[in-house]
Formats: structure tokens, sequence, C-alpha cells
């Protein structure tokens, strides 16, 4: 990886900045024209320390030679991060989760499961009612964390099952028998939340430990792929075989209740209308998907605080039926799929009218999915972060933008009335 030199952070490299050529300390340079993006990194990187000089043709055509010193970079803005909404009802913790990343070259690398816990503890200290886990258009990553992050908010018990080529299913459990938090717990999920994603969200749906919250259902990807490299002199197991690689299915992914999550994907318990709803994206939109089937269910017992979800639905649905903003989202989403299926006019004015109107509606959708202003979320950094960026003048701006991003966000908003709802349906059952 490359760090910035003095040059790189003075802005003096920029993305539209073409690398013509790369060169080692003593070395003749090495000519990277018509190279692809993945073989031009392979050029420019090296041991730690060790200088590298990339000559560049800027975006006014001149050409200028830089040094850069090689070092590790930290990828911090995508681990998990946390904050707090001040409700009507009390404060919720909201941590986002990008993906279900894992550092597998370095044991003491950064893992997801071990980030979400540390927010989780951050968000205790600042006692909070109810805790909501953003998991929308996160992709997946390391199964072994979503197993061990899964356990944070469980007792002990099966998590997913996994059956390879031989149609054996094995149980990947978690085995501690503490719970880190088991307060009101919600997940966001959206049609792009797929593999890692879907189980955590099965796994949480399964046990009766929170509720769903998101599009009708997510990606649907239940299945476990591998890069087989075709060099056999190195090994098959080089994914980065000169010859090239070949992807192969070799498991497949099944809920605890013994139905897989391929195809079908996580049903949302509370389902918000949404933009992509009717966008052919999904792993039941490709003709050659694999089916969906069940095995066994696993031994489990479901959560033994488990919230009352009909109550809590019926309360959602309510509000959602009484949102101007909402209907208007799912009117115009099932618009614009029409609009997609329909012949274009061969009139080049009715063309450009239809197209005005499309334009228009996809503007309507964005602006609606922002709370208005007055009515925006209270959000509010952590004590332990107000200063996590201090010396980097980009990453501090990047930040406050995903701040303000949170405030107007309108599924935020219901996803913290749903977990106010828990939290209310909690009182009530400790009152008693």
């Amino acid at each position: 990886m490359l760090t910035g030199s003095p040059a790189w952070k003075s802005g003096q490299v920029n993305v539209g900045d073409i690398i013509l050529k790369v060169a080692q300390s003593s070395q003749e340079p090495t000519d990277l024209t018509g190279y692809l993006v993945e073989d031009a990194v392979k050029s420019i990187r090296g041991a730690k320390g060790t200088e590298v000089k990339l000559t560049l043709k800027k975006g006014d055509g001149s050409v200028k030679t830089i040094s850069l010193v090689r070092d590790e970079i930290v990828q911090d803005e995508t681990f998990a991060r946390s904050v707090i909404v001040n409700s009507e009802k009390g404060k919720i913790g909201y941590i986002f989760l990008p993906e279900f990343y894992a550092d597998f070259d370095n044991p003491k690398g950064s893992r997801c499961s071990i980030d979400v816990a540390k927010e989780v503890v951050k968000l205790k200290e600042q006692k909070v009612d109810g805790i909501i886990l953003d998991l929308r258009t996160n992709g997946g990553g390391s199964l072994y964390d979503v197993v061990q992050m899964a356990g944070l908010f469980i007792e002990e018990g099966p998590i997913v099952q996994v059956k390879d080529r031989d149609g054996k299913a094995q149980i990947l459990r978690d085995r501690d028998k503490s719970v880190l938090y088991d307060g009101p717990f919600a997940v966001m999920v959206s049609e792009l939340s797929a593999s890692a994603s879907e189980i955590f969200a099965a796994a949480i749906q399964d046990y009766r430990r929170g509720v769903i919250i998101g599009s009708t259902t997510t990606y649907g990807k239940g299945t476990v792929q591998r890069n087989i490299g075709l060099d056999k002199s190195v090994g098959f197991s080089d994914a980065n075989s000169a010859l090239g690689t070949i992807k192969l299915t070799l498991q497949k992914f099944y809920r605890i209740n013994g139905g897989s999550t391929q195809l079908r994907g996580v049903a949302s318990d509370i389902v918000l209308p949404d933009f992509y709803e009717h966008y052919k994206i999904r792993e039941k939109d490709n003709p050659d998907a694999l089916p969906w089937d069940e095995i066994p269910k696993a031994d489990y017992t479901p959560w033994k605080y488990a919230y009352d979800l009909r109550t809590i639905k019926s309360a959602s649905n309510e509000r959602i039926k009484h949102d101007q903003a909402f209907n208007l989202i799912a009117t115009d989403a099932e618009w614009l799929d029409k609009q997609n299926d329909k012949l274009f006019p061969l009139n080049l004015d009715k063309y450009r009218e239809e197209q005005k109107q499309i334009k228009a509606t996809v503007k309507q959708i964005e602006t609606l999915i922002k709370l208005p202003a007055g009515s925006e979320l209270n959000v509010q950094s952590l004590p332990q972060d107000l200063n996590k960026y201090d010396g980097d003048s980009g990453k501090a701006e990047r930040y406050k933008q995903w701040l303000k991003s949170l405030k107007a966000d309108i599924y935020l908003d219901q996803a913290v009335k749903v977990v106010d709802d828990m939290v209310t349906s909690k009182n009530m059952v400790y009152n008693k």
C-alpha cells in the first residue's frame, strides 16, 4: 500500500492523474502505459520504508515526477463507527458497519467483530436505551466474524449452517455464554445487504433477538465461492495465478431454522418503501442462480426476552401508512419500474418529455428520503470520537458529512421510532 508523502498530501497527486512510469531506487523506470490498474499496483508496491518515484501526467497535460515513501495505509473510515441519536423516548445507539472486514494476513489486524464489540461498550457507557446496527448495502465478508458478532447479542448457540458439495452440514456456533448487550436491538438492511449480512440478520431474526428493518428482502446470496489459480506450477491455491483463476461455488449457507438464505434472502420484519425495491438487482433476478432449499433445523433456544413483534410491527405500519414521504416513494418507485418495461417512442419530442419526467421523479425521491429542515434527527458523536480525526482535515470533513447525512436519513428516523417502541415494550414488561 502507499502512504502520502508531503507531495501526495498537498494535493499534487489527484485521482485524475495518469501514472506513466514507476521507478524504484537505483533502478530504471518501468513504463506503465496501457497497464491494468491491478498490474500497475503490483509494480508500485514494495517494502515498507522504501522509496518509489512516479512519473505522472497531470490533468492539464504537464508531466511531473514525485517521490513517495511506502507505508501501510489504515483505512479506518471503513471500520465500524457509532453515534447516539437522541429521541423523544431516550438515547438510541447507532452502529454503522459497511462490511464484515478482517485482516487475514495479520493476526493482530482489525476485525469487525472486535470493533463492533468496542462500539457496543462505548454505547453502553453512555447508557443508551437501545441499539441499531446498520447493515444496509453491506455486501458481507468474514464468516468467522459473523459468528463472533452474533454472539455479542445472544447466549451460546448455533449461528449458521454451512453445507459443502458432499451434502454434509456443519453448524457454526457461538460458544461464549456471556452476552455483551441484552437490550432492545434492531438491524437495518437493504436489497444490497448480502452474504454475511444475511447470516447475521437471519440469526437475529430466528432467535427473535431483535427486529429486522428495511426492504422486503435482502439480496439472497447464500453461496460460498473460492478463486482457484490455474497455474499448476505455483499451486492451485494461489488466487493471483498469472494464468488466471476460476471461481467455483463450494458451499451453501443455511439459517439455523433450516431454510437457505439463497435466492429468498432475509425478509424484513418491518418493511420500509424504498427506491430500489423494483430494481432487478437481487440474486433471484439472475436466471442462472441456484435454487432455494432447506435442511433440518439446528437445535436452538429463542431469546428469552423476545418482544411482541406484532404490536411493534403494527405501530410501524400505521406510521408508514400516514407518512406522505414514504407513500410517494412507493408510488414513484413503482412508476419508475414500469418505465423500464415500456417501449420508447420514436418521436424525439415525446422521448425527451418522458426522460424529463423520469429525471424529475428520481430527483423527487432523492428529496423525499431526506428529512425536511426542522425535523432532522438529533445525532451526536460519542465523547471518545470528538477528536478522532484531528490532524487530518480530509477525514474530519468526511466524518462531518457523514453525521449530516445521518441527521437527514428518513430510514434511520423510522428505525429509531421502532427501537423507541421496543424500549416502551421492555419498560412495560419490567414495570409489571
